[in-house]
């Protein structure tokens, strides 16, 4: 009985002991890059959205603006968002899985940290974290925060590609597409608008494409890089929003899809919906 007891005893200690070591030392790792984001964070100005500001843009793009901000909505400085979806991990054929997730974003300088628990497979979950930080791309998937499942990087190779995707992704902090935020924007035509941005020397741009309300329905780049196998392939990409909702006094899509355009056409890799945003706005 002492033996079976024993035996019995570990079955369920060892495993609950090494789960909360990961957790607890993920978590640890976490504080420490959201520091690291909080350190190189710069003073956003002005305080505060007047529509004078919106005379030299495009129609499309002074549509946007009305229809998802109002006079004197203050300007986001940070952001965190709740998400939770499904990714496709596979390769030769699909292998959805779920992942829940939490966001945060600093807008100057431009840094992000994407931080997820993925179900990798039936009783394993991988702990993610993907995000930009002062112009050096980070990567970290560990099975139980424990144990490295790919080779973390830490490398200023992709800076451009984790730039795009940050601008696409600002229509959920939407004060941060504004002309006075370093965004620069060309008129294409009536539904069409060319937005760049630039970090340290890096440009980036993308398209954004409008529907008749005046909302952001994609964001297009002709190039982001996309990881196959140990090769950096610049590939055509595309983000899609659907479902806006009020948050902090702003409108936001809550669903999305991330998709590479390739010659046989899209595919997509991540769906998500938005399920909390909330925003730390210029003091």
């Amino acid at each position: 009985m002492n033996t079976l007891f024993f035996v019995l005893f570990a079955l369920i200690m060892v495993p609950a002991v090494v789960v909360l070591l990961g957790v607890t030392r993920w978590q640890s790792v976490t504080v420490a890059l959201v520091e690291r984001l909080e350190g190189a964070r710069r003073a956003v100005a002005p305080r505060t959205f007047e529509r004078g500001e919106l005379l030299p843009l495009p129609a499309p793009v002074q549509a946007y603006f009305r229809a998802v901000l109002s006079p004197g909505q203050p300007l986001v400085a940070a952001a965190e968002i709740a998400q939770e979806g499904a990714l496709d991990l596979g390769r030769a054929q699909s292998r959805w899985v779920q992942f829940h997730g939490r966001q945060r974003v600093f807008v100057s300088r431009p840094g992000w940290l994407w931080d997820a628990r993925v179900r990798w497979w039936p009783g394993l979950r991988l702990f993610a974290h993907q995000g930009l930080f002062s112009g050096v791309v980070v990567a970290r998937y560990k099975l139980f925060g424990l144990i490295p499942v790919v080779r973390s990087r830490e490398e200023a190779a992709g800076a451009a590609s984790e730039l795009t995707r940050f601008l696409a992704e600002a229509v959920w902090y939407p004060t941060r597409l504004l002309p006075s935020q370093g965004v620069h924007w060309e008129e294409i035509d009536d539904q069409h608008a060319r937005a760049t941005i630039s970090d340290d020397g890096v440009s980036v741009g993308v398209v954004f494409v409008f529907d008749d309300a005046g909302l952001v329905r994609s964001v297009r780049a002709q190039a982001r890089e996309r990881r196959v196998g140990g090769t950096r392939i610049e590939t055509p990409w595309e983000m899609r929003f659907w479902e806006y909702r009020e948050r902090g006094g702003m409108m936001i899509p809550a669903q999305y899809e991330m998709a590479w355009v390739l010659p046989q056409g899209r595919q997509v890799y991540a769906q998500g919906r938005v399920n909390e945003a909330l925003y730390k706005f210029t003091p």
